[in-house]
């Protein structure tokens, strides 16, 4: 008989120093799909739904799809919209009896009330449908992978490229281990170490370094342990302050061997120890202006890429800081674009000046100007105005529709500036393209994002700078007040 299976996902990076709430206008600006909405705007594209999908027509599933959600990274999820989001998931253990479940999440979301989203989701579902019911997770690279996640979830699998360009395969991964499990040829359990840290990985990232490392050695063990069915790295995202935040390895195996628990610690102990290797250097604004300046009189083809990472809203930032933007303005720059500053008030202003006006503006900082302030006031024309909806064209989610909102297109002097209403990391060339900018003809690209920008942005470019603008995703972490976390904890308070 085919098996039952309930699909969904509810994902979100929760930066818990974000003091704006995530709304469901924010959920909407990146997807919130219900029922046969699901199959039919995420069929084909690279995503972990998609995946769900395609497993179901492999092994003859029977889905079950309440929900599809994706916010971008930002402050705590209401708890009466976490309540709504979850209990779509909840109320569809009623279409049951389910063979097995497999869910989309993040492993770092935190509401309102709920420290462990994840964990309290799972808690639930395991409520409803028992113990024997496996259950298979993916999460984010940069998960904060706790106790209750992997006490509940059988099945535990994160990315394994930053850029995360593997949304599609991990869950593929997961879907066939799923079905193993349902069909009884393994009985698979997880279990998570983590050590005395903040962060660690080089931050996850996958092109070198020791995460590259680290998952190589994984693989090794992978192949040495018949009965190792997954090994999930986590750099652990740092800007949450729960008690379980951090790095950590998750292992996934078949049955109860204690060499599972070796390895983890093995793996662990090696996170520990590369703590201070980092594989890029940060810049600051003066000096990323002194390359920009070179550039534009240089020989030569492809732009500098400037990534403001600390106003990153991928790790949770604002998006609406302004402090790169103003020292391109200053630098006058001649042939350069920025993508994007998150003001909706400002895109309204310009949307009821019409296109081709020139006015003036006070441009960002709206969030929370005591930390990131002031706005700048500027003299500029309004070249763009649109809808901001696009399809990412990829490396990385494509064929994924995405929303910035209503969007308009500054030009100051020399610079463009893609002012959204939406908050959205930049990782996608159709930020720009889909607002008539061609960044390839661009002398200098600046965007916010801290590392997915250099999968569509890094092949056409001369030189890519991370810039420390002073947002909130900064990677000082002692600038943070932590009240949950564990402690004592590397870097704040062991060396």
């Amino acid at each position: 008989m085919n098996k039952r299976v309930l699909s969904a996902e509810i994902s979100h990076e929760t930066n818990t120093f974000n003091i704006r709430p995530t709304t469901l206008a924010m959920w909407q600006a990146r997807r919130c799909y219900r029922g046969s909405q699901i199959a039919e705007l995420m069929t084909g594209t690279q995503s972990e739904i998609s995946a769900h999908l395609d497993a179901a027509q492999r092994y003859g599933w029977e889905l079950v799809q309440p929900i599809a959600a994706a916010a971008p990274p930002g402050g705590r999820t209401t708890a009466r919209l976490w309540a709504e989001l979850s209990e779509a998931v909840i109320e569809a253990c009623e279409q049951g009896p389910f063979d097995g479940v497999i869910l989309a999440l993040h492993g770092a979301m935190v509401t309102e009330d709920q420290d462990d989203a994840e964990g309290s989701l799972l808690a639930r579902l395991r409520e409803r449908l028992g113990p024997e019911v496996p259950i298979a997770i993916t999460l984010d690279l940069h998960a904060n992978v706790t106790d209750a996640m992997a006490e509940l979830a059988n099945i535990v699998i994160a990315y394994r490229t930053y850029p995360h360009l593997d949304h599609y395969q991990r869950a593929g991964e997961a879907a066939d281990l799923l079905q193993r499990a349902m069909q009884g040829e393994i009985k698979p359990r997880a279990l998570v170490v983590r050590g005395a840290m903040l962060e660690g990985c080089d931050y996850g990232r996958t092109q070198g370094g020791p995460m590259s490392r680290l998952l190589e050695k994984a693989e090794r063990f992978k192949k040495q342990e018949p009965d190792l069915l997954a090994i999930a790295i986590c750099a652990g995202f740092p800007w949450v302050d729960i008690l379980q935040t951090g790095p950590s390895v998750t292992i996934t195996g078949h049955g109860d061997n204690p060499r599972f628990q070796a390895v983890a610690q093995e793996l662990m102990d090696e996170i520990w120890a590369t703590r201070y290797e980092k594989t890029v250097p940060i810049f600051s604004l003066k000096e990323a202006m002194s390359a920009a300046r070179e550039v534009e009189t240089a020989q030569g083809r492809g732009p500098l890429v400037l990534a403001d990472f600390s106003d990153n809203p991928g790790s949770g930032g604002y998006g609406d800081g302004v402090r790169l933007l103003e020292a391109m303005i200053k630098a006058d720059l001649k042939n350069a674009a920025l993508a994007c500053v998150a003001d909706g008030q400002a895109v309204q202003e310009c949307m009821a000046a019409g296109l081709g006006a020139e006015l003036t503006l006070n441009l960002g900082a709206k969030a929370d100007p005591a930390s990131y302030g002031p706005p700048i006031t500027l003299t500029c024309r309004v070249e763009g105005l649109s809808d901001g909806e696009f399809v990412a064209e990829g490396p990385m989610h494509t064929g994924v529709r995405f929303s910035m909102g209503p969007t308009a297109v500054l030009r100051i002097g020399g610079v463009r500036a893609v002012v959204s209403t939406q908050n959205l990391q930049v990782y996608d060339k159709q930020f720009f393209l889909s607002q008539g900018i061609d960044p390839a003809q661009c002398s200098v690209v600046a965007v916010k994002s801290w590392h997915h920008f250099r999968a569509a942005f890094e092949p056409m470019s001369r030189r890519v700078m991370l810039c420390d603008s002073g947002g909130l995703a900064q990677m000082d972490l002692t600038r943070f007040t932590y009240h949950k976390l564990r402690r004592p904890i590397w870097p704040l308070d062991l060396a």
